[in-house]
């Protein structure tokens, strides 16, 4: 192998190597990004599929499902409406804690449905809304836990209790005016 042969050999070697670093920096990069962003919803969906390839898919394409839905905020008007509905709902607690809990269910799905956020399923709610509100998406989850189990008869107070804890904290961040600034994930 003669001189000019090594030289070509090498540049391409060089070459390969800076296109593989580039990709692997770039995996590193998207990883982090929806780490930052999922927070601990990404190691929920990464522990679920199996492996972070497939968890991260499932979570970038939660993102294009939400991209393609016009979520807006609420009017004063609406954001008031419900506001009295909330302490309503949390009012007729200590007489009606079951029925609170379903209120309180039934009314954050009202609330996702004003914003533009799709109500068919739960499971479908629960992963649009991990893209947007990712801190409280694990409560809803776990409110909602507590509301079927309610319907079955196999919920304590102290249960139904921490269900409206849960269903408080997202519906205060669906009634916040602001919608959440979102970071564009790109690789």
């Amino acid at each position: 192998m003669d001189q000019r042969t090594a030289v070509v050999f090498v540049g391409i070697a060089l070459a390969l190597l800076a296109g593989i670093a580039a990709w692997l920096y770039m995996r590193h990069r998207k990883s982090k990004l929806l780490r930052d962003r999922f927070g601990p919803e990404y190691e929920r969906v990464i522990r679920q599929e199996g492996n972070i390839r497939r968890g991260e898919g499932v979570l970038e394409f939660r993102e294009k499902k939400r991209e393609n839905l016009r979520i807006h905020p609420l009017s004063a008007a609406a954001r008031t409406d419900f506001s009295n509905r909330w302490l309503d709902v949390q009012a007729q607690f200590v007489d009606d804690p079951e029925g609170s809990v379903a209120r309180a269910d039934s009314l954050v799905s009202e609330v996702m449905a004003a914003r533009g956020y799709p109500v068919t399923d739960f499971a479908e709610r629960a992963d649009i809304i991990s893209v947007d509100h990712p801190t409280v998406v694990e409560n809803y989850r776990a409110a909602h836990a507590i509301a079927v189990s309610r319907a079955r008869g196999q919920a304590t107070t102290e249960n139904l209790r921490t269900a409206m804890v849960h269903y408080r904290s997202l519906f205060e961040e669906l009634l916040n005016d602001a919608l959440p600034e979102r970071k564009e994930i790109r690789a």
